[in-house]
């Protein structure tokens, strides 16, 4: 191997090791590998920026803005509401749930979806007492499997579709194609979640669970200056029996009064540390003479009447990820404070103003009324979910938006329009008929996601230039020799593994080219070899962190890590084998 084969190795090898040990960003420490192999000329500019004009990765960048207008116009919610429907039991709501969201995460985003699904779901899960947790898990694989079954159900597709584009020697893929593994994976993983779903499912994130079992908050309240709670008992004050509260201790000067009895009088300047769930968190804000207690609250310039109270989970690149609330000035930054803070279903109990943010984490906040525009695009947030103020959205354009979508796939799925020309198309319908207005459109788009899927397309062209791929490729075959189908294992396993670890975009851009030259060196048609990349790149279903609809219902629903792996695993499995057992019979090799 030559130098600079070496040092791509080296500059991959830095790169993975950043993504599993650090907090960095993915887009920056992949953007950085690249200027790297730039600045060391092992790459030209040509073909260090050939990613950035990528036909897959525009194509996701228009799909961003067609999912937009689908967002702003309610089209989804207005899906979510008939689907929904009076259902009483868990099979009944996540078969109600898993099929329509199948079918629309086929033809559109499945972040938006995911989204709009789950403040539905928790209003739906008060209402019932059917446990939120029951089928937010089930919303998120049915998205990932219902994707798998089209040519842009997925960024993955489009990206790995774009490069079989951009290397010629082989075709291309046809927007129903990846349907042929898709739907056979989509219906077994149907049949699986609606069989063991409710057994491998915990019961959390329901409204005023026991705190064993739900999504708690930690909230400090104080005592101020002529509140009418002075001198008053625990039990004269009515905070003894608070609906899914519990009062932890007070804190008063220097001590911590932990077993508070209800005839305890509170005195000025006692902090009341509460533990509880989000609904009884807001009822706590109106109670005559208590305030949040937190340090870094204190007030906000703007009145009362003009805020909101919202739920937000912090995304993989939140700018304050790693860092305090406090050190990392949220306050000032956002306009916003934060109340409360739950991770992974339970309460974080240092002080608000302490806790180290991590993404996954779930934030109580109070914030102005244009929070929730400002930032509901943003890729800071994973979900933001308002829980009073609710703004009220306009379905008046609910179907142009839904026509537009319509004649994107007919134009596409015909043949008529490549996926890129007929997404373009779609999202300058979406904004010249003003179903989505255009400064909404560009925040809409995730130009971090697309930093990253450009950036590791240049490194995944690195491997090809410099000879690493063929490399790998031919000790690959040493291992396998010529047996096809333990090739196509080795590729399944290895995109599978990289996708639970890092990304699913990077890891079908890292196996691309290594298993393009195990095709070419034996004259196979690597088609079937990119089916198995797609199919592996989605199927991460084990842990939270390989797919960012995983990592949206984690604090909603009160998961823990091992839950993901509990009903995940065997799903990995169920969609290896299936993916496994029909590519060889349905392409020839």
């Amino acid at each position: 191997m030559t130098i600079e084969g070496w040092t791509v190795v080296g500059v991959i090898g830095v790169c993975l090791t950043l993504l599993l040990t650090t907090t960095f960003a993915v887009d920056l420490i992949l953007l950085a590998g690249l200027s790297f192999l730039l600045i060391s000329g092992i790459l030209s500019p040509d073909e260090a920026l050939a990613g950035f004009s990528n036909e897959g990765m525009l194509t996701v960048a228009a799909l961003y803005v067609v999912a937009g207008g689908l967002k702003e116009t309610g089209a989804i919610q207005m899906i979510t509401q008939k689907i929904m429907g009076q259902t009483r039991n868990v099979r009944g709501a996540q078969a109600r749930i898993m099929a329509p969201v199948m079918v629309m995460s086929a033809f559109m985003n499945n972040t938006p979806i995911v989204a709009s699904f789950i403040p539905a779901l928790e209003h739906w899960s008060k209402k019932t007492g059917i446990p939120v947790s029951k089928v937010l898990i089930p919303l998120s694989y049915a998205a990932i499997l219902g994707g798998t079954s089209t040519l842009i159900g997925t960024s993955t597709n489009l990206i790995l579709n774009g490069l079989l584009i951009e290397d010629g020697s082989t075709r291309s893929l046809g927007l129903f194609e990846p349907a042929l593994i898709g739907i056979p994976c989509a219906i077994a993983g149907f049949i699986y979640l609606y069989i063991f779903g409710d057994k491998l499912l915990p019961s959390r994130g329901e409204a005023f669970q026991t705190f064993k079992d739900t999504r708690e908050y930690t909230i400090e309240m104080l005592v101020p200056e002529g509140s009418p709670l002075a001198r008053q008992t625990i039990k004269e004050a009515g905070l003894r029996q608070l609906p899914g509260l519990f009062l932890v201790e007070i804190v008063r000067d220097d001590a911590v009064l932990p077993a508070v009895g209800p005839n305890q009088r509170l005195r000025i300047n006692d902090r009341l540390v509460f533990a509880g769930v989000v609904e009884s968190i807001v009822d706590l804000q109106s109670i005559n003479g208590l305030v949040p207690a937190t340090d870094q609250v204190f007030k906000l310039d703007t009145p009362r009447n003009n805020r909101v109270l919202l739920e937000a989970v912090i995304s993989a690149t939140h700018p304050l990820r790693g860092r305090t609330i406090k050190e990392g000035g949220f306050r000032n930054r956002y306009n916003a404070v934060v109340i409360a803070v739950s991770r992974s279903g339970e309460r974080v109990k240092e002080k608000v103003g302490d806790i180290e943010l991590k993404t996954g984490d779930t934030l109580l906040l109070e914030a102005t009324n244009g929070f929730l525009n400002r930032y509901r695009n943003s890729n800071h947030y994973y979900l933001i979910s308002p829980l009073e103020g609710v703004p009220v959205t306009d379905f008046k354009k609910s179907g142009i938006a839904l026509l537009i979508l319509g004649i994107m796939i007919v134009l596409a799925g015909t043949g008529v329009l490549s996926m890129l020309q007929a997404g373009v198309l779609a999202s300058g319908l979406m904004i010249v008929s003003r179903v989505i207005r255009y400064s909404i459109s560009i925040e809409s788009i995730d130009w971090r996601v697309l930093i990253a899927i450009a950036s590791s397309l240049g490194i995944g062209a690195a491997l090809k230039t410099t000879g690493v791929a063929g490399l790998l490729a031919e000790n690959v075959l040493s291992f396998a020799a010529t047996d096809t189908f333990l090739l196509l294992a080795i590729t399944y396993f290895l995109t599978w593994i990289l996708t639970e670890l890092i990304t699913n975009n990077a890891a079908a851009v890292l196996v691309f080219p290594i298993a393009l030259s195990i095709a070419g060196t034996l004259g196979l048609d690597f088609i079937p070899f990119a089916i198995v990349i797609i199919m592996a790149a989605s199927a991460s279903f084990s842990t939270p962190l390989g797919y960012q609809t995983n990592l949206m219902i984690y604090g909603p629903g009160g998961y823990k890590y091992t839950d993901y792996l509990k009903i995940g695993l065997p799903l990995n499995l169920i969609v290896a084998l299936i993916t496994l057992s029909l590519v060889p019979f349905l392409w020839d090799f």
